[in-house]
């Protein structure tokens, strides 16, 4: 009775739309692979979602006070100790570590580390019952908190998903009342870190290409210069192209997304685009324009601090995630790999973020009960 009284609470908005984004992305993944080899990979897509609604409910349910409790130290060790095993024995593919193979399944660690992060980090904030946060004995151990998984991340390589992590710092920290002056620290740190990147680009090309790996200094190039070398910068001009190809209400031929790597995964935005123009691209847009807006009511309705810290972190994640991955695609920021929620073809993404949904709606349900 009390699981029936709990799920009786939930949030029906989130749930619907997060249904109509799976659908969305289950269609955009079948038009990218139909023709293909990879023909067919839409109902994997499928599968998992229905397996992964099990874990979702289970988070649902399951008090998130406890999660933000001490269990949040042992599943961010627990996380932790994944990275650290991905860097001695992991997987690689395509020249990255990231991948941990468990029989025929493969996982990507650094997806459910995001959580952990932002669980052990909410029980951290919720230490200063939202008072102003002090350098030392609150930004460091939170700041330290991230540092931990990002390194692990950059070593594998993986640049887009530790961007990842510091935009759920960010948007931690301003919930969690960061001092102003602070903030416009880091952010006029962040500012100069990249004003120096563009000077040495233009200024010093070799100096930079020591300090930086290859393929990030490809993408700068592609980003800032796309063409001064058609061989590095194809992937941003066959987007463009496929997504332009859209115009308004989208091409309706099925042939095949090869021009486009990953047209699946990372590039599946390409394939809306391209598919279904402008109107399918902004009611894509509005799908995560109403999803966040709910997250954000749910964190002014919400009167517990560590309840509003949770979704904060969840918030920001998709929100960064979303912004990184459409942006790369129409020339905003420079190409890196960091998937579409719900609409990329991934099952860690897709678990990670049905988890990230089942702990924002663990907070609408919980609130005034502590069952």
């Amino acid at each position: 009775m009390i699981l029936l009284d709990k799920l009786k609470k939930i949030d029906r908005g989130i749930v619907v739309l997060m249904l109509c984004l799976v659908a969305a992305g289950t269609v955009a993944v079948y038009r990218a692979t139909a023709g293909t080899k990879l023909d067919g990979l839409h109902f994997n897509g499928m599968m998992y979602f229905g397996v992964f609604c099990i874990p979702m409910l289970l988070v649902t349910v399951f008090n998130y006070r406890l999660l933000t409790g001490k269990l949040a130290y042992y599943l961010y060790a627990f996380g932790i100790g994944m990275l650290a095993y991905v860097h001695w024995k992991g997987e690689v593919v395509n020249g990255a570590a990231r991948w941990l193979s468990i029989g025929s399944v493969e996982i990507q660690p650094s997806e459910p580390v995001k959580l952990f992060t932002i669980l052990l980090a909410a029980h951290l904030l919720h230490k200063r019952q939202g008072e102003k946060l002090r350098f030392v004995q609150d930004l460091l151990p939170v700041g330290a908190v991230f540092a931990i998984p990002i390194v692990f991340i950059l070593k594998q390589p993986d640049l887009g998903t530790a961007l990842v992590f510091v935009g759920i710092f960010f948007g931690m920290l301003w919930m969690g009342n960061i001092r102003l002056s602070y903030m416009l620290t880091a952010v006029g740190a962040a500012g100069v870190a990249i004003g120096t990147v563009l000077w040495l680009y233009y200024a010093d090309n070799e100096l930079l290409a020591k300090i930086i790996k290859p393929h990030q200094m490809s993408r700068i190039q592609t980003f800032l210069e796309p063409a001064s070398d058609p061989q590095k910068s194809w992937h941003y001009e066959r987007a463009l192209m496929a997504i332009g190809s859209g115009q308004l209400n989208g091409n309706a031929l099925d042939q095949p997304q090869g021009s486009v790597p990953y047209a699946y995964s990372d590039s599946i935005f390409a394939v809306v685009g391209e598919k279904y123009g402008f109107l399918g691209a902004a009611i894509l847009l509005m799908l995560y324009l109403l999803l966040v807006y709910r997250m954000v009511g749910i964190i002014l309705e919400t009167k517990e601090l560590a309840g509003s810290y949770l979704i904060t972190g969840m918030t920001a994640m998709l929100v960064f995630q979303i912004y990184v991955n459409i942006g790369m695609h129409i020339g905003l920021v420079p190409l890196t790999g960091i998937s579409l929620p719900f609409i990329s073809y991934g099952g860690s993404s897709l678990l990670t973020n049905m988890v990230a949904l089942g702990l924002v709606l663990n907070v609408k349900i919980h609130q005034g009960s502590f069952e």
